[in-house]
């Protein structure tokens, strides 16, 4: 299918489409719309930014809208995602095409208030898009029945089962219909995943429109090999370097990301912070701004920053690597969306080796490098076994105060300035790859 046309979708969507100037499907849209309007089960693998949320949206509100109106306490769809941000994503897309139309598109996540939210649902809802943890409370609470749900979309499912929610998944498919159609999109499979797909869906429609672990295309991806101490006047370079443009920059650690997000600010950057010590009304304020340009850096976790959708993102630091290697690939999947071009610069100390070397194996290929060396094997095995005598939370920046500058004395070979690309040759790489152990 090469033109939204093609589907037979209702004259109140197309007109939906053409307003917000979408015309040509992406991949995963052109072969899962049909799929979904013949009612069939589909599991989806696809990378983020892909156009996920409309592949399954749109045929949902196709059905829905020649559908009767849901009875109370009752929701047609469910939708679940694994974070308050994609939550929020999802159901303002959806809420974009529904406002011409008698469908209601509502959300709950946690960090915001219950009552509300019972109010919102003691009506009925064509669409719910929620987190897992707060349908169960919801549930728990008889504010909500999925006795009458039709239609259920697990987005990100892979993320769901890393975030633990794989209890809270089991308990929800216990309670809905069995004759139902299910959707369920994620980046990667394993064997949980599985067990999960096994569980919700009815022999379904494999669909797979990149392999697993491939990034996009127009994203320009480095490595800047540095000493951890010497991370955040190396990020205040290149950020400094690029001050028009938003930034996204990746912590390991709730504490780790307010307290790098405070000193960009004392050195006179316009930074932010999401992660889950913020309450849900901080977080929507701060990625509003950053949405506005009002903040051109934002500093996040994983979790939160899951479900950002941002075009105008054009650079991604991985200021800590993470340890799931998948997950730098949802990382840098924030910038060059929509078709756009973008830049992803990780920075590698050396307790971070073996993680990059990681990800370099699930991407099949080497990072440019954009400063220092790789370490040696001793110095990385030396600095990965005192990071474990630490215990968790390794890798949190231990950056100079404001105003200070990291010791001279910490320098590697190379220049060490943003910027100064060079491709690892041949015979560069140092030795065998260290296995990572499971976090």
């Amino acid at each position: 299918m090469t033109d939204f046309t093609m589907f037979g979708l209702r004259p109140v969507l197309m007109t939906g489409l053409e307003a917000q100037g979408f015309a040509t499907p992406t991949p995963i849209q052109s072969r899962a719309i049909p799929v979904i309007m013949q009612g069939r089960d589909i599991l989806g693998l696809a990378q983020t930014g892909t156009g996920k949320t409309l592949a399954f949206g749109l045929p949902i509100m196709h059905a829905l809208l020649g559908a009767e109106r849901p009875a109370p306490k009752t929701t047609q769809a469910l939708i679940l995602a694994p974070t308050r941000e994609l939550v929020t994503q999802i159901a303002t897309t959806l809420d974009n095409f529904a406002r011409k139309t008698p469908l209601k598109v509502q959300r709950v996540v946690g960090g915001a208030g219950m009552q509300p939210q019972i109010q919102k649902l003691a009506k009925g809802c064509d669409i719910l898009v929620a987190t897992p943890g707060r349908l169960l409370d919801l549930l728990e609470r008889r504010a909500l029945t999925l006795s009458q749900t039709q239609m259920l979309v697990l987005d990100e499912a892979d993320q769901m089962l890393d975030l633990g929610f794989i209890h809270a998944l089991r308990k929800i498919a216990g309670l809905l219909p069995k004759n139902r159609q299910t959707m369920m999109f994620s980046a990667t499979m394993n064997k949980q995943m599985n067990e999960i797909a096994s569980a919700y869906l009815d022999r379904p429609e494999r669909i797979q429109v990149d392999a697993p672990g491939k990034p996009a295309d127009k994203i320009d991806q480095s490595v800047h090999y540095v000493p951890q101490g010497d991370k955040a006047r190396l990020l205040e370079g290149y950020l400094k370097a690029h001050m028009s443009e938003l930034a996204l920059v990746f912590a390991r650690t709730k504490h780790g990301a307010e307290k790098l997000m405070k000193l960009l600010t004392a050195w006179g950057i316009d930074a932010g912070s999401i992660h889950g010590n913020k309450s849900q009304a901080q977080r929507e304020r701060t990625l509003q701004a950053f949405r506005e340009g009002r903040l051109k850096v934002l500093v996040a976790t994983d979790v939160a920053a899951r479900g950002i959708d941002i075009p105008d993102v054009r650079h991604v630091y991985n200021y800590e690597l993470p340890e799931v290697p998948e997950n730098y690939v949802h990382r840098i999947g924030r910038t060059a969306r929509a078709g756009a071009s973008g830049r992803a610069i990780a920075f590698c100390a050396p307790a971070e080796m073996g993680d990059l070397q990681n990800i370099e194996r699930l991407m099949k290929r080497e990072l440019t490098v954009a400063g220092g060396s790789p370490w040696p094997d001793e110095m990385a095995g030396a600095a990965r076994a005192a990071a474990r005598k630490r215990g968790p939370g390794r890798g949190a920046p231990r950056p100079a105060k404001a105003g200070q500058h990291p010791h001279p004395a910490r320098a590697r070979s190379g220049s060490g300035k943003p910027g100064d690309a060079t491709r690892r040759g041949p015979g560069k790489t140092s030795g065998k790859p260290r296995t990572r152990k499971s976090a």
